[in-house]
């Protein structure tokens, strides 16, 4: 399965802003872009001023960067956002927040999204009680996800439980930290996804 693996880091500074893909590390002194808030490279400094494409592009790639998505398959998001009623941009966030390792991760059971995605291809949890292992997994209204009882000792789910409640929630999820459960109350609408995004400019950028 293709995926990106070069330094997260690096792709924060490109899109000058916290992606939070290396978990407590974005949250500390030692997150790079707080030492060099500026791209990557020998030009990193003196950038011009960005166009409305490079704009647009920019934020395309910051999205897709911050749900760990390739081009093609965020590409295919958009088609299957645009063939919907509703907002394109509003309902392209409903499917990538609706991804079985964004829920693991906003429900705290992983660090970051990379580390969740990494959890559900190991095989850790049951949707429905079925054991799903497909990062891109789709989750839907009142779906019940829950780690595997085999694997509820790890040291994940251990921190997982010790620190329930620390990390915000958000409201159309539930989650159960005694039992290591999450369950999906809805999917969500765009007032309740905090992604710092401008989906309205990815409309634009694939609209051209």
């Amino acid at each position: 399965m293709a995926r990106y693996t070069g330094a997260d880091c690096k792709l924060c500074r490109r899109e000058k802003t916290k992606l939070f893909l290396k978990g407590s590390k974005c949250e500390s002194a030692k997150c790079p872009i707080e030492i060099r808030p500026y791209p990557p490279g020998e030009h990193g400094r003196g950038r011009p001023k960005e166009s409305e494409y490079q704009l647009q592009l920019r934020e395309k790639q910051k999205t897709r960067r911050i749900y760990g998505v390739l081009e093609k398959q965020f590409h295919n998001y958009y088609e299957e956002a645009a063939s919907r009623s509703g907002k394109s941009g509003e309902v392209l966030l409903q499917i990538l927040e609706s991804r079985l390792d964004n829920v693991v991760y906003r429900a705290g059971f992983a660090q970051s999204r990379d580390a969740a995605r990494q959890q559900v291809r190991h095989g850790h949890f049951l949707v429905n009680g079925k054991k799903v292992d497909i990062p891109s997994y789709r989750v839907r209204e009142h779906d019940i996800i829950e780690v595997r009882e085999s694997k509820r000792n790890l040291m994940p789910y251990e921190v997982a439980r010790a620190t329930a409640g620390e990390r915000t929630v958000p409201a159309w999820l539930g989650v159960v930290p005694d039992k290591l459960r999450i369950l999906v109350h809805q999917l969500p609408v765009r007032q309740q996804i905090d992604t710092q995004v401008q989906e309205q400019l990815i409309v634009e950028y694939y609209s051209k």
